[in-house]
């Protein structure tokens, strides 16, 4: 599979996203017939002018449903007829190539498709659909010279037309051929001035040449008009970061994605339209998925389920995409369904278990979890979010295996890492926490809560072996200058007090209380707070780093959509 690339380098949309993948995710019950896969004799062919022809050949379709294969053999009959008969005009010859080959790349049999193309091509010059197709064709193929050649094509045929000018500068981008790509888009914008996919391209031409400021202005214009456009924060990112502006750059690369900023296309939108298959469907909904359309891929995903009933991958995949369209209830539909079809379908658990999670229904969550881990134990997002369930629960022992499994993979999972030691310190095992703390503290720095939590559990842990004073106000006096918080001014008390500086570990206490019912907190905040500044002012340290109803020990389920996504999409 070939990915393919838009206008300006975005992740256009080609129709057969993992087709070929795709159609084994599809499960289709129909049992492929044995000349599906047989050879078929070429159809050579002379134009009504005489004029030769490529020969074209049925491919072998046994990888596509019955529906499909259907489809493809009665439009290759159709040929058949219309090319063998005497007195069909130059036209008409041309539209049944044209028609064949399009249906061929429609179902990504590209080198069948080609034949028929060309000759369409031949027969009906002035036919724009032709040279398009055809420029797609070998840019899926990474023939980017011929690509950019059919797409000239095209251009001569309808030179104002700005997709075409939107691609061919893409793929002369591609060929790192920047002249020629900035020429295109820079007649894109003449004609489009608010294209975002133009200015997205003259942006990346930019950068290319290392006009980096001029990259900055064309790609914070294009944000401007499409917010939802992640893909431009990665070349933004380092446009900022030729410019010299490290922050803004790091706060680009973290919010890029890959929801695209590419315009409608008719001619695309017709050959995606050919194709009524499951694995089609399927295809036009990855592809609105891609696009945040998420009413639009749940009307696709439906249809690919009526074609396959029975297929578990698309009833998940649907569930996701009602979800995302505010449709929750019928997203737990589907996703129930998903499991009770394909039970050996792990990310189907997961999904299920994510929203009864967000609905609250935690012990059917932690079950769904569970069997997600047993039927696929390296799925380590359930891992995390059995182990999370589990500790907001209280049940805090069961969890340490699946926090342990998580960073057993990657240590680098700051979440797991996190959960162990709080889980650890509500387990009475405070030493093994602030092990686990401190060395997750050194070796990931831009993580301040691990550097909070060693903190205060330095300053008041039970163990009177595990406390440490001066290191925890060392540590929370640094966290205080560069951002100060409520808890971070009780933690400094609480190390102040652990150091039987009882005066100022008052006046601290106190001011964290008063910003506290300032900021309208939770009545547990508040009662700590309260009965904290009484031990400091009888002279008694604390004891307790963080209280039972603290939310430390209940992570909420807050549920980010993107982990939906990942799900639907997996392999």
């Amino acid at each position: 599979m070939r990915v393919s690339r838009g206008p300006g380098a975005a992740v256009f949309w080609t129709l057969p996203i993992v087709l070929a993948a795709l159609a084994a995710a599809c499960g289709s019950t129909s049992t492929t017939r044995t000349d599906d896969r047989a050879p078929t004799s070429a159809l050579a062919a002379t134009a009504p002018d005489g004029r030769p022809l490529l020969a074209v050949a049925l491919p072998d379709l046994s990888r596509m449903d019955e529906a499909g294969r259907t489809q493809v053999r009665e439009r290759y009959e159709s040929l058949t007829q219309t090319v063998t008969r005497r007195d069909q005009d130059v036209a008409a010859v041309g539209r049944a190539y044209g028609e064949m080959g399009s249906l061929f790349m429609a179902a990504e049999y590209l080198d069948a498709a080609e034949p028929c193309l060309l000759n369409a091509h031949t027969l009906v010059p002035g036919d724009v659909r032709w040279p398009y197709y055809l420029g797609h064709l070998y840019r899926q193929r990474s023939e980017l010279e011929k690509s950019a050649a059919f797409f000239e094509k095209a251009l001569a045929i309808r030179p104002d037309d700005v997709l075409t000018l939107l691609w061919l500068g893409s793929v002369y981008l591609d060929q790192d051929r920047p002249e020629e790509a900035e020429s295109r888009f820079a007649r894109a914008l003449l004609l489009q001035p608010q294209s975002v996919a133009a200015l997205y391209g003259a942006g990346r031409v930019a950068l290319a040449r290392r006009d980096y400021a001029g990259a900055v202005a064309r790609l914070e214009q294009a944000l401007a008009l499409d917010p939802k456009g992640t893909v431009v924060h990665y070349p933004l990112a380092l446009a900022y970061r030729g410019v010299g502006d490290v922050n803004t750059a790091d706060a680009h690369l973290r919010l890029r994605g890959d929801v695209k900023v590419d315009p409608p296309d008719p001619l695309m939108d017709d050959l995606g339209s050919l194709l009524q298959t499951a694995q089609a469907f399927q295809s036009r909904a990855f592809r609105a998925l891609g696009q945040g359309a998420w009413e639009e891929a749940a009307a696709y995903f439906s249809k690919a389920a009526e074609l396959a009933p029975q297929n578990g991958s698309l009833r998940l995949s649907l569930g996701t995409a009602l979800l995302r369209s505010g449709d929750a209830q019928g997203a737990l539909r589907q996703y129930e369904e998903a499991v009770r079809l394909s039970p050996e379908l792990a990310n189907a658990h997961f999904s299920l278990g994510l929203l009864l999670e967000m609905s609250g229904r935690d012990l059917e969550a932690i079950e769904r979890f569970a069997t997600a881990v047993t039927v696929d134990p390296n799925l380590l997002t359930a891992h995390l979010r059995l182990a999370e369930a589990l500790r907001r629960n209280g049940r805090v022992e069961e969890s340490l295996s699946h926090y342990e499994r998580v960073t057993g993979v990657d240590p680098g999972v700051a979440d797991a890492r996190f959960g162990h030691a709080i889980a650890l310190v509500r387990l009475g095992r405070y030493a093994q926490a602030r092990d686990e703390l401190m060395g997750a503290m050194k070796a990931a720095r831009g993580e301040r809560r691990f550097a909070h939590a060693t903190a205060r559990l330095l300053a008041a842990a039970p163990d009177g072996r595990v406390r440490d004073g001066r290191m925890a106000l060392s540590i929370v006096t640094e966290l205080l200058e560069s951002r100060p918080t409520i808890e971070l001014a009780e933690t400094h008390a609480m190390a102040l007090a652990e150091l039987g500086r009882y005066a100022d570990a008052v006046g601290w206490q106190r001011e964290a209380l008063a910003a506290a019912r300032q900021a309208g907190s939770g009545a547990w905040l508040i009662r700590r707070l309260e009965t904290n500044l009484a031990r400091y002012e009888r002279g008694e340290p604390c004891r307790m780093p963080w209280t039972d109803d603290d939310p430390i020990h209940a992570p909420g389920p807050q549920v980010e959509p993107e982990l939906f996504e990942a799900a639907a999409t997996a392999p």
